[in-house]
């Protein structure tokens, strides 16, 4: 026969070990909702943050591939920063002269920032390898960066604060694919173009900031 004494002793150890395992439970359910906190606050910050900003060096971007990019290594340059998408009307068009000026502009100082996009129209919808493959087979050399949005609670810091310094006709949300911002040496946004400007029809503009 088991005796009383070990039948108290198991008792009290199954409620020991309850209390351990509820315990235990508590403190990590506790790190994990000021952990949850901690992250959206600091969320919340790096997304006001545009507002401080001084100019396009302030952002971090990610490219095509995913990794971080500070604007900062734009510094000194002209940058076209542009709204970019595979399926509109204004793509082949876009594309084509957007090499162009690469092409005749890159040793002079002007960079190509493409930002792939999905929100008009459903124009921009495969990941970052179609994204690349779509733009190699286009001989694209300028640099290709994750898609974003521009427009929404959701829209990139960056796209923020172009919005924010270069505002629209109307409204200041982005209208429609290709929208283009030219940005000076300084890193200050100092002109805003809508889609039907075409990017061959920028370049007595870029010339001034050259």
């Amino acid at each position: 026969m088991v005796n009383i004494s070990t039948i108290h002793i198991l008792f009290v150890s199954v409620l020991v070990v309850a209390f351990v395992f509820s315990l235990n439970w508590s403190v990590n359910n506790v790190f994990m909702i000021f952990q949850s906190k901690s992250l959206s606050n600091t969320a919340n910050k790096m997304a006001e943050d545009w507002k401080n900003a001084k100019s396009v060096y302030d952002f971090t971007v990610k490219d095509i591939k995913g990794e971080d990019v500070s604007l900062e290594k734009y510094k000194g340059c002209v940058l076209i920063i542009v709204n970019v998408a595979s399926k509109c009307g204004y793509t082949s068009k876009h594309y084509k002269e957007l090499v162009e000026l690469d092409e005749k502009y890159r040793d002079k100082g002007l960079k190509i920032l493409g930002f792939p996009c999905n929100q008009f129209g459903g124009q921009e919808p495969g990941d970052s390898e179609n994204i690349c493959s779509f733009t190699a087979k286009r001989n694209v050399k300028f640099d290709i960066f994750e898609k974003v949005d521009v427009n929404g609670n959701d829209a990139h810091p960056l796209w923020k604060y172009l919005k924010s310094k270069q505002g629209g006709l109307l409204i200041d949300s982005i209208k429609w694919n290709f929208t283009k911002f030219i940005v000076d040496k300084n890193g200050q946004p100092v002109e805003r173009h809508a889609a039907n400007v075409s990017p061959l029809g920028l370049e007595k503009n870029l010339e001034k900031y050259l």
